[in-house]
């Protein structure tokens, strides 16, 4: 991490510190700085810049460090990327004040009141990014985000911040008049080429996707969303994948020339490079390596078999009988830019001028819509049962943070208040689990942030293991990051509402067929019976499927009494929720569908007072 994309955590007065710590944490701040013993005090004797932002603090932790506010500002402002402070706003602002450039200049500047309940954001809230920070700290402390910009108030996508969320780097133009002229209703001339399409489905983009008369006008600001570099305001999707194979020992000046001079001449923008491309022999190239570290760019080096394989417009015997492979640049640029990519340049030789060393060969490949698995990421979410109060703070964080929302209609219904107008919703069908997957990690892999959503916890009878498993037959060049957020189960709820019925050994058996054979389930419930087990029955009985539950019921009675406390809970978490208390032997099967999940205690589990308990250990055992 470089110094320019550090973002600091700082307060007012020493109570800050847990909440600090609380966003350090969870990665969004990257150091904190605590005051001095009084905020009048004398400057600290143990400024963290005395020995550079890598210095450790009073505690021998190079994450905190003791500095008055003030001190930090004035030695970190110009080369961070945000600040989060915790305290009065008008006390931040007085702090700021002397340290403002311009609003493509400063950081952003996010301001907390002391328990966390709002964060606004001050300074900086699109170019800078503050609003997206300030929306991400609200998750994890489930406050508020006050979100006061002209674009936020009215529910409208904010032109020149929003493309960050579908993986597009900004490029020139003059956005300042376009957003001015936007906020007073004037025309803008849309046109886009490359990059996803879908942001148009966006609620906040309605206005834009069905242009109107002035939305269309000629004497419209333009906004072009494009590969190519010119005029107007415009966002480079990351859709261009650069294949370069070079001499050993080639100088870093060519390759920069070779680069800059190839974008120029087919007048395409640096920001719509997504990576670099090349053969594994080259990995370790000293040159491609800075070349890729100068410019941010990941570089992606494929195998000689991989590359051969690869139909190319021109092949190289010469290349072939040293690497194994007919073509490295353009093979390679192919290759990185995944699906359905095309060549906008076949391979280009540069050669050395005086003080250089070695040649290269460049390519440039598009691909169908964009293509970067390494900005991306996919978050598994488990949204809990259903009620908003149940969602963790993990899962909610997961969802501020997501583009585009992937899952079932009743479950985004139920997320539905948490959605913002930049946020996508996508909608599948209740077998499709299979197309969801899919559509979420292709996503992913154009680089965006998704949220792939699972009722309960996305780990237990949800998607986390389908996505998994597509996630790793990709390339482990083409894997977007993937993470699993928990959520509340059934289960844990059911028994929650129900008492204390998992004090002792408890399982889950499913009792829908369709992906598991009966047999198979019926294995488990007889050993689930006969090992005394607390069973949770899952897809207890549907329409279409009405006798499983049933046989369920028989094989439990043949191990423990009729009278075992069994549980109905219907709809959990959610309005029409509804609990009922019965016996094994006189289960009313008829009462039971696919929103139920029946709980079902063991040989020693009771009903008293109306609540369900589970001892923790069966009679004679002793607790110690």
């Amino acid at each position: 991490m470089t110094a320019q994309e550090l973002r600091w955590g700082f307060g007012l007065n020493p109570t800050s510190f847990p909440l600090l710590q609380r966003l350090l944490q969870a990665g969004l701040i990257d150091r904190l700085v605590l005051p001095p013993q009084s905020i009048d005090s004398e400057p600290s004797q143990e400024l963290f810049s005395a020995g550079g932002p890598e210095a450790a603090g009073a505690s021998g932790d190079p994450d905190w460090h003791r500095a008055t506010a003030a001190e930090l500002l004035a030695a970190e402002w110009e080369r961070s990327s945000a600040f989060v402070a915790i305290g009065a706003c008008g006390a931040i602002t007085r702090l700021i004040a002397p340290h403002l450039k311009g609003k493509d200049q400063d950081p952003a500047v996010v301001v907390l009141d002391p328990l966390g309940r709002y964060a606004i954001p001050l300074l900086g809230g699109h170019g800078a990014g503050a609003e997206e920070l300030s929306l991400a700290i609200a998750a994890l402390l489930e406050g508020q985000a006050v979100l006061t910009g002209s674009s936020s108030g009215q529910g409208h996508l904010a032109l020149d911040s929003f493309g960050r969320r579908w993986g597009w780097r900004r490029g020139s133009g003059d956005w300042d008049s376009l957003m001015k002229s936007v906020a007073r209703g004037g025309p803008i001339r849309l046109q886009q080429e490359h990059g996803n399409r879908r942001w148009r489905g966006l609620d906040g983009a309605s206005t834009l996707a069905q242009p109107s008369e002035a939305n269309s006008a000629a004497n419209g600001l333009p906004l072009r969303i494009s590969a190519e570099r010119g005029e107007g305001c415009r966002w480079h999707p990351p859709c261009l994948w650069l294949g370069i194979g070079c001499e050993r020992g080639t100088s870093l000046s060519l390759l920069q020339r070779c680069v800059d001079e190839s974008l120029a001449r087919l007048g395409l923008a640096p920001e719509a490079v997504a990576g670099l491309a090349s053969a594994d022999r080259k990995a370790d190239e000293p040159a491609l390596l800075q070349l890729a570290q100068l410019r941010g760019w990941p570089l992606r080096c494929f195998d000689a078999a991989s590359l051969a394989a690869v139909a190319v417009p021109n092949p190289s015997e010469a290349v072939a009988r040293e690497l194994g492979t007919a073509s490295v640049a353009e093979a390679a640029a192919l290759l990185a830019a995944g699906p359905a990519a095309v060549l906008r340049q076949e391979k280009w030789v540069e050669r050395a001028l005086r003080d250089e060393r070695g040649a290269a060969t460049l390519a440039v490949a598009q691909a169908s819509e964009q293509w970067a698995p390494g900005q991306g990421q996919l978050h598994l979410v488990g949204s809990g049962p259903g009620s908003l109060d149940l969602l963790t703070p993990d899962a909610r964080r997961a969802l501020a943070e997501s583009t585009v929302w992937v899952g079932y209609g009743l479950y985004l219904d139920l997320l539905e208040p948490l959605r913002r107008p930049d946020q996508l919703r996508s909608d599948g069908q209740l077998t499709l689990e299979r197309e969801r997957c899919s559509e979420a990690l292709q996503l992913a892999c154009q680089g965006l942030n998704v949220a792939l959503i699972s009722s309960g916890d996305s780990g237990i009878y949800g998607m986390a293991g389908l996505a998994l498993e597509q996630w790793l037959a990709l390339a482990p060049g083409d894997r977007p990051g993937f993470s699993v957020h928990p959520g509340i189960s059934a289960l844990q709820l059911a028994a929650a509402r129900a008492g204390a019925p998992l004090m002792h050994d408890f399982c889950t058996v499913s009792l829908s067929d369709r992906l598991t054979p009966w047999p198979v389930i019926e294995k488990r419930l007889k050993a689930a019976a006969e090992g005394d087990f607390v069973v949770a029955l899952y897809n207890p009985r549907s329409l279409g499927r009405d006798w499983q539950l049933g046989r369920a019921r028989d094989f439990l009675l043949e191990h423990r009494p009729g009278s075992t406390p069994v549980l109905l809970a219907r709809q959990l978490g959610r309005a029409e929720e509804a609990l009922s208390l019965h016996s094994l032997a006189d289960l009313p099967l008829e009462a039971v569908d696919m929103l139920t999940l029946v709980l079902i205690g063991n040989s020693s589990s009771r009903v008293e007072a109306g609540r369900m308990v589970t001892p923790r250990g069966y009679p004679g055992a002793e607790l110690a």
